[in-house]
């Protein structure tokens, strides 16, 4: 990572004592979606393009608050109601990539996460990803704080929903295959089959010295300042509001509910569910309202 003068004088000028410091940190999700890049606007009907943007953006736009000290910090998203009209089994496979509870120690460099995945719980453990951070002098003012910005390439879990894309139109593509397919009126539209996860993306933070802590939302860290925005593919998420040393905050300690696993074993559960969940829309005529379960 780049060294700069002006980051270290900043943090001399302002003179934080890292070691007490402690917060709150308020973020606000915001996802587009082209919808007209869907199927290159062939496959989709309008009907289902109307669908699935409702169903991402009650997926992906949400509030979190990041309670954090100079080592430790607890993510979680604030309540809401939602009566948007989402198919079950889509949220599911939206939300187990969404987690409940993240807990993050940069001392040991774990991650914990509390995910509800068809009605069971699991409690995720990860070590945090460590991201090549190139930063940058550019900067620009995110509300009382003068912010930085870095970029970096992050891998994206062949399974992660939340990074999903219309496919790209390949030209390849069995044109009798396709014509079987379109005559079968019966077959019900199942959206997976429009949607496409990339291997890598882009991600750009911007960062405060002024709050000189190595942490940000969700699993991100590593910078030498609190993270107050962040942005990748479609999705960016902003910090609204800081509250600095509050008298009375959440405790931030891991949560501990759930049965055990790693991240690699709960990535297999999520693939096989969403797999078998797809199966049961497509048998069932896309009217499959129970999901499936686990036995046990």
């Amino acid at each position: 990572m780049k060294k700069y003068t002006l980051i270290f004088l900043l943090l001399f000028t302002f003179g934080i004592n890292a070691q007490n410091i402690s917060g709150q940190a308020y973020y606000e999700s915001k996802t587009t979606v082209d919808m007209d890049a869907f199927g290159g606007g062939r496959e989709m009907s309008e009907e289902m393009k109307k669908t699935v943007a409702t169903m991402m953006k009650s997926a992906l736009e949400k509030t979190y608050v990041l309670t954090f000290n100079k080592d430790e910090s607890i993510y979680k998203e604030q309540e809401k109601l939602d009566a948007s009209p989402i198919n079950p089994g889509f949220k599911m496979m939206m939300s187990s990539y969404t987690p409940g509870a993240q807990y993050k120690n940069l001392k040991t460099g774990q991650i914990v996460e509390e995910n509800e995945f068809f009605g069971k719980q699991f409690l995720v453990t990860d070590s945090i990803q460590t991201l090549d951070w190139q930063t940058t002098n550019e900067s620009k003012q995110i509300g009382q704080y003068i912010a930085f910005k870095a970029t970096a390439i992050k891998k994206v879990d062949p399974n992660d929903y939340s990074m999903a894309r219309p496919k790209r139109d390949r030209k390849d593509e069995n044109e009798k295959e396709n014509a079987e397919v379109k005559k079968d009126t019966t077959k019900p539209e199942d959206p997976m089959d429009m949607i496409e996860i990339p291997k890598e993306i882009e991600v750009t933070a911007w960062f405060t010295p002024q709050i000189p802590i190595s942490n940000g939302p969700g699993e991100f860290a590593g910078l030498p300042g609190l993270i107050l925005e962040l942005n990748f593919y479609r999705t960016t998420l902003l910090c609204s509001k800081i509250v600095m040393n509050p008298k009375d905050s959440e405790k931030i300690e891991p949560p501990t509910k759930g049965k055990k696993v790693t991240r690699d074993e709960y990535t297999t559960i999520v693939k096989e569910k969403t797999d078998e969940l797809r199966e049961n829309f497509r048998g069932r005529g896309g009217n499959d309202r129970r999901g499936g379960g686990f036995g046990g």
